[in-house]
């Protein structure tokens, strides 16, 4: 999630700059939903779908555990037949790995960019021209890239996300249910255990939170249901999990009175969106691949140390963060004083 949002100022500044252009996006389903709502996919650029014109679908995860299915090869070959039905003259490889070079290679347009140093250096192979990178952010990062394969103009919005309409209807209708006015949304969970901070501070939080009127609900991914539960246990049964499909969590998030969590794919969705957001930050490096732009305080500790070892270990400095760190860093960001 957090590798599409970086890419949408990129991406954004390449629209701004061939406003006409054919744009398509080679992307897994799981994260469709960030270019685009399920009634869109097939309509013109709208609401709906405001950033691409084409959205070629794929499942690499899937392909990669079945490469003898007749049906992977099926969707193989489908995928490949709609990059070269498009013609595309340029190809763009943000994410810098050999799925995503390889893709771009196969749809045969005339020019094929990519980061000379990109995250798997075989990828380098597959293009035409090499893109020395520049920027600390990642963000910046890609949009060096697009710069070099002919972007002139800055972005008319930065994070342009779809908006579903029905997932608008089912977070209305949910939060009623629930009675929900203000609400946090707290995310426990990361992709590595050294950026998850201590569950029992979320409850902490939450309780506190409570205090000042406003409600915590708890979001988190699939095999995260022991944090869901520690999170729930530490807050007294204060914050209870509110589960949601990707279309549904960018409608919740919306209506958010504030976002908390650690550098994963739901902090940087709460921060394109401009929802208040406190962003923990330990062993990754917030200058690198933190909030960029809207409403957001990193919270860090002097003893955390960048590295991005993938550990499972909470990172020292991350678990020394308190409640009351993050409860005044909410207190700055939404302009007044919490419990």
């Amino acid at each position: 999630m957090g590798d599409v949002i970086h890419s949408l100022p990129a991406v954004s500044a390449l629209r701004a700059s061939f406003p006409s252009a054919v744009i398509g996006w080679a992307i897994e389903e799981r994260w469709a939903a960030l270019l685009s709502s399920p009634q869109a996919r097939f309509a013109p650029r709208g609401p709906g779908k405001p950033l691409v014109d084409i959205l070629h679908i794929v499942n690499t995860r899937a392909w990669r555990t079945a490469w003898l299915s007749d049906e992977t090869w099926r969707e193989i070959k489908d995928t490949v037949t709609g990059l070269r039905a498009a013609q595309y003259d340029v190809s763009i490889d943000i994410q810098g790995a050999m799925k995503s070079a390889v893709l771009g290679r196969l749809a045969r347009p005339l020019r094929r960019f990519g980061f000379a140093q990109p995250w798997e250096s075989a990828a380098t192979m597959f293009y035409s021209h090499q893109v020395q990178a520049t920027g600390t952010h990642i963000a910046d990062r890609n949009w060096s890239l697009v710069t070099a394969a002919g972007a002139t103009a800055k972005p008319q919005e930065v994070f342009p996300i779809p908006l579903d309409v029905m997932a608008e209807v089912w977070a209305d209708a949910k939060l009623q249910e629930r009675g929900l006015k203000e609400f946090a949304i707290l995310n426990p969970g990361a992709g590595w255990g050294s950026k998850c901070w201590p569950a029992e501070r979320f409850g902490e939080v939450a309780r506190k939170l409570a205090a000042s009127g406003i409600a915590s609900v708890i979001n988190a991914g699939p095999g995260e249901e022991d944090l869901v539960r520690a999170v729930e246990s530490a807050s007294g049964g204060i914050a209870v999990q509110l589960s949601a499909s990707l279309p549904e969590l960018i409608a919740l998030m919306r209506r958010a009175t504030l976002f908390v969590g650690g550098d994963t794919g739901p902090l940087h969705l709460a921060v394109a969106l401009n929802t208040p957001s406190v962003a923990l930050f330990g062993p990754t490096d917030p200058a690198r691949n933190g909030p960029y732009s809207g409403r957001a305080i990193v919270v860090r500790s002097p003893q955390s140390v960048t590295t991005y070892k993938r550990s499972t270990q909470i990172e020292d400095g991350l678990s020394s963060i308190s409640a009351d760190e993050v409860l005044a860093a909410a207190s700055q960001i939404l302009g007044r004083t919490l419990a």
